[in-house]
């Protein structure tokens, strides 16, 4: 149990990267992009392709980013100049990038088993500074020394990078670039009489949300050991999962408070589904039943909370009126 809800966390960190430029997309921008579908496994394929071909998998992981950069300002260029619907222009990009995905491939799936990948190179950094020895003699004192996991330095190496992110991600969104793609996003009007260019900004946003996504493709692809043309495919519901729970149980109030819960939501879903699948009669192709479960149970319970306590509310005021009128009528029976 402890080696799963481990592998959870460690998948779930890296996934939340991928859930944060969901959230940029849907929340901040409240642009439906369904590009995420399609730039997840851009992000995979550039990654995979320059590894094979000697590159140096830092070097490739930032290629992968930048790639993911230019399809999300392509899906923006469709909506602002092209004029074409939102919801049709992430549509587009998605299905176009599937032909351009296979064509940077060459071929549906590409292993990389055999290949030295960012956490090849973490975990050998980890192994030799003893990093594994620390928290696995931590476990055995607690009474977990039966599943100790492989390694520590990925999960260690992936906090890191996805709270610098995610802390990149707060100071943007305060400076006045950022602050102006949040006005974008909830009222375009308002912007523009400031002389802002939406477009632009528009197109930014987009861009920086689809370079989070195939960041984490790429990540994703170097953790599992392969690259293959339909991995990201329901993609962007599992973004959406991920912000949904973590926007229910840790709350939206500030930007930092916000992407934090992103965080959280994108590792409790992880957790959650690998608890699932734990159960005797599930299966590994249950995983999308999984999840459309997961995210209607985050989208009502908030709701039937919500009618709960205006409920109890309604209540409160009913008898704190009926208080008040019997004051009264005891008022007028004394004066009598």
């Amino acid at each position: 149990m402890f080696t799963s809800i481990f592998g959870s966390i460690e998948t779930g960190i890296i996934y939340a990267i991928m859930a944060l430029g969901v959230y940029l997309s849907f929340r901040i921008l409240d642009f439906p992009d369904l590009t995420v579908d399609g730039s997840f496994v851009t992000g995979s394929a550039i990654a995979a392709v320059l590894i094979i071909g000697g590159t140096d998998p830092f070097v490739a992981t930032i290629t992968a980013l930048i790639a993911g950069f230019i399809a999300g300002c392509m899906t923006g260029l469709l909506h602002t100049f092209g004029k074409i619907n939102n919801l049709l222009s992430g549509i587009l990009m998605m299905i176009a990038l599937y032909s351009i995905n296979l064509r940077i491939m060459g071929r549906s799936n590409i292993p990389l088993l055999n290949e030295e990948t960012i956490f090849m190179k973490i975990s050998g950094i980890s192994e030799s500074w003893g990093i594994n020895i620390i928290f696995n003699d931590i476990l055995i004192s607690v009474g977990l020394g039966d599943s100790l996991p492989e390694t520590w330095g990925i999960l260690l190496f992936m906090l890191v990078v996805t709270f610098v992110i995610k802390f990149l991600n707060d100071w943007f969104f305060q400076t006045e670039v950022g602050l102006a793609i949040r006005a974008t996003g909830d009222n375009k009007k308002m912007i523009r009489s400031f002389s802002a260019n939406t477009n632009l900004l528009t197109i930014v946003g987009l861009g920086l949300s689809n370079a989070l996504v195939a960041f984490s493709g790429a990540l994703i692809a170097q953790h599992g050991g392969f690259a293959d043309v339909s991995m990201g495919i329901g993609m962007i519901i599992i973004g959406l999962a991920s912000v949904i729970i973590g926007e229910t149980l840790f709350g939206t109030k500030t930007i930092a408070r916000t992407t934090i819960a992103v965080i959280g939501g994108a590792i409790i879903y992880r957790i959650v589904v690998s608890l699932a699948l734990r159960i005797d009669f599930l299966d590994p192709g249950d995983m999308k039943l999984i999840t459309a479960v997961i995210v209607i149970f985050a989208l009502t319970t908030p709701k039937v909370i919500e009618r709960y306590k205006e409920k109890k509310r309604k209540a409160w005021k009913r008898v704190e009126k009926l208080q008040r009128e019997g004051g009264r009528y005891a008022s007028i029976k004394s004066d009598l």
